[in-house]
């Protein structure tokens, strides 16, 4: 039996700490909340579009921005590490 240490973790050190290992994370969040906001807010005024199709749409644009996010987070990543910061294989 080995004796690891284990620190127990809580949900806001978790995530504290995954937004400072990528940080789109958290951009990603906050453009989902917003897409969730405005969602909200135009439910009302969807005209004769049935709930389950606005529903549907809403949750591609929230997956779209989250996805999008990543996408900015990665090429931003990727940039710095192989563009930006060329080292010598000496």
């Amino acid at each position: 039996m080995v004796n690891s240490p284990h620190i127990e973790e809580g949900s806001g050190e978790k995530l504290a700490r995954k937004a400072r290992e990528s940080p789109f994370m958290p951009i990603g969040l906050a453009g989902l909340a917003i897409v969730c906001g405005v969602g909200a807010y135009k439910y009302k005024t969807r005209g004769a579009m049935s709930t389950s199709v606005f529903l549907m749409q809403l949750r591609v644009a929230a997956q779209g921005t989250v996805v999008g996010a990543l996408t900015l987070g990665l090429a931003y990543t990727m940039l710095n590490e192989y563009y930006f910061n060329k080292k010598d294989d000496k």
